[in-house]
């Protein structure tokens, strides 16, 4: 499955944008250096019941706009 997949799925699961996760996450307090992972991931999981593959797609787009550790 391609990333642009997880997303879509993602997207046609929960109606949520990866803007979206991240804007939830930072009113959640999960971005900044010192947030693990799988803190993000567990949120995911309990809060979106998005599998773990589908939560390690959010976590990149959290990465790769900065708001984790790379």
């Amino acid at each position: 499955m391609s990333f642009q997949a997880y997303i879509d799925n993602i997207y046609a699961k929960t109606g949520k944008t990866p803007e979206d996760f991240l804007e939830a996450a930072k009113a959640k307090g999960m971005v900044g250096p010192d947030v693990k992972v799988m803190q993000i991931v567990n949120w995911l999981k309990a809060d979106y019941k998005l599998g773990h593959g589908h939560a390690m797609a959010i976590v990149l787009t959290f990465k790769n706009a900065g708001a984790i550790p790379k």
